[in-house]
């Protein structure tokens, strides 16, 4: 219970540092409309902007955009994976030219700049000089009650990312607990580390891994695994992206004593990764990730975790969420289950640009 609080006060504070900036953004549409606002960024092909006028967010289309201009920091992603962080000016171009987007990078010379195709960046994110401002994440929260087994479920979640120009680093936290008349309280809580540092050449990327996980249907009182490797993007657009990581890890397990385990397995494995992400402007966008750890200290078992959450924009910030979760091990210890598996909804409250 001391994690879970520790972590939610740190999410909450992290989302208070993301405060509004003055509004003198410069924003130029194709059909020659004229903007001032706050551009907080770009995802999943929308513009986020934010008004004087208006509470929350306006998303607007990113093909739609003639012209935008910002001397607030930003880090631009292109699609051959590339990365930039400078402020945004658009360049003068004919009429038949498409539309060029100059990054003006710190410190600001003549030679400190470049110039990028509006449809080669698929990402910006609002960034700052100040450490306290560069935080994006979401708070996700359910609940569940049934009278006729007195049957309750509840879920809570957290994420955090911490992003720079070549690196990013993301903490997450989810919490399930189903307790019902009749039945042992089932809870799973687990911890996530992450990063990621972009490589020169294209699309591609080093990154590393922690996860700590608690199940009580699994009997791990803990389970830690570590590990890193070389990945790839295989897809990378304003519509969807495709990512798989590829290496080593090392996973330690303290299960719950019984007849049959009475200590720590310590196991040494491949690892492979996988993330998906496929979005629809505004209002949907869906999320996959997998990880497969075949044994190499222990040949032939396996094991196997997945998340995937969809999400539905409600207004402003506000999102639904489902999420589907799993754990396999196909060789599990005598008198324990090999699998943990459930769904959870709720809703999302997203900060930064999320």
């Amino acid at each position: 219970m001391k994690t879970r609080l520790l972590f939610l006060i740190f999410t909450l504070l992290a989302a208070t540092a993301v405060f509004a900036r003055d509004k003198t953004d410069v924003l130029v549409m194709n059909n020659g409309d004229r903007v001032t606002c706050e551009v907080k960024g770009l995802d999943q092909g929308v513009l986020s902007i934010g008004l004087d006028w208006v509470d929350g967010t306006v998303s607007v289309d990113w093909s739609k955009v003639k012209r935008v201009d910002s001397s607030q920091l930003f880090v631009v992603f292109t699609q051959d994976g590339s990365s930039y962080e400078g402020k945004l000016a658009t360049v003068a171009t004919a009429a038949s030219e498409p539309m060029k987007i100059q990054i003006l990078k710190v410190p600001e010379n003549p030679e400190n700049k470049v110039e990028i195709e509006r449809s080669r960046i698929v990402r910006m994110t609002e960034t700052s000089a100040r450490f306290y401002q560069r935080f994006n994440g979401s708070i996700n929260f359910g609940v569940t009650y049934s009278k006729g087994n007195n049957a309750t479920q509840y879920n809570l979640s957290n994420e955090v990312q911490y992003l720079r120009e070549r690196w990013a680093a993301e903490a997450s936290f989810s919490s399930n607990l189903t307790s019902s008349s009749g039945s042992t309280t089932s809870t799973r809580n687990q911890l996530g580390l992450d990063s990621y540092h972009l490589l020169p050449w294209d699309n591609y990327f080093y990154g590393g891994l922690g996860n700590f996980l608690q199940s009580s249907e699994q009997g791990i009182n803990l389970q830690t695994t570590l590990g890193g490797g070389l990945g790839h993007f295989f897809t990378n657009t304003n519509r969807a992206s495709i990512a798989v990581l590829g290496g080593l890890g090392w996973q330690s397990t303290d299960y719950k004593p019984t007849a049959t385990v009475t200590g720590t397995q310590n196991v040494a494995a491949a690892l492979f990764l996988t993330e998906i992400k496929a979005f629809k402007f505004s209002k949907t966008n869906l999320t996959v990730s997998a990880l497969l750890l075949p044994a190499l200290s222990q040949p032939g078992r396996v094991r196997f975790d997945t998340n995937i959450t969809y999400y539905l924009k409600l207004f402003s910030n506000l999102k639904w969420n489902v999420t589907f979760y799993g754990d396999w091990d196909n060789r599990p210890p005598a008198g324990l289950s090999g699998s943990d598996y459930g769904t959870t909804s709720g809703l999302s409250w997203t900060f930064g640009n999320r």
